[in-house]
């Protein structure tokens, strides 16, 4: 362990939790006090620091290109799509303190919050900056009386969204081999993000464009069309 961890630098407990959670093989050992890593885990460790730090990689998804590096896959195009997806993070991640003190949310909200779905942490108990952003806006919407429950179509709507993307990239992709997959998805991972964007903020806009003033009911109800909107 210790020619491990000066070969990695990383610290024991890190390592031992990444053998825990399987992205590093069992070592070997010989006595209650003495055990044997085999000399691969160096450069494997070194890959899993790479993919957690620098491409945001949750350790589940990790996992993932290990294994489909472990059975000779070439993991390019799967960091890849993981980097669109999961994006870049180079700041490290709040615990539940520092991120309650970060958003100035008090820990019932956030329970809240968190039971609603409508604070999504990658990793149980670790927050990232997007997770910050958006606690702070909910956070000021608390301060004008929103509640949870208010919002909860984001996530129900949310989800059938998803589970649309998700037959759809299936249907695309089904019968296609793991590196094709991979680049496939990525494009559609980029086209879903346009759409999404793209689509309700111009039905936003067109809503707004055919209101007259803001007590408008053409604002809740969406009569008056398209009007005005071009």
């Amino acid at each position: 362990m210790n020619e491990l961890m000066q070969a990695t630098g990383l610290a024991k407990s890190t390592l031992l939790y990444y053998v825990q959670q399987g992205l590093l093989p069992e070592p070997v050992k010989t006595s209650p006090n003495m055990a044997y890593y085999d000399p691969k885990c160096v450069e494997r460790a070194a890959l899993i620091k790479s993919l957690q730090n620098q491409h945001r990689l949750p350790l589940g998804k990790i996992k993932t290109i290990l294994e489909a590096s472990d059975q000779g896959q070439d993991i390019t195009s799967l960091v890849e799509l993981s980097q669109e997806i999961f994006g870049r993070e180079q700041e490290a991640k709040l615990n539940t303190e520092q991120f309650l003190a970060a958003a100035g949310m008090e820990p019932d909200h956030l329970q809240q919050l968190l039971e609603a779905e409508l604070l999504l942490p990658l990793e149980e108990g670790l927050y990232d900056q997007q997770d910050l952003a958006m606690a702070r806006v909910y956070v000021a919407g608390h301060a004008q009386g929103l509640r949870p429950e208010d919002v909860e179509y984001y996530v129900r709507l949310g989800k059938q969204i998803v589970d649309r993307e998700m037959a759809l990239r299936s249907r695309f992709t089904s019968q296609m081999p793991p590196e094709m997959d991979a680049a496939v998805t990525l494009e559609l991972v980029k086209a879903a993000r346009a759409t999404r964007a793209y689509v309700i903020d111009r039905l936003f806009q067109h809503r707004v464009a055919a209101s007259e003033h803001l007590k408008d009911e053409n604002l809740l109800n969406g009569e008056g069309g398209d009007e005005g909107a071009a």
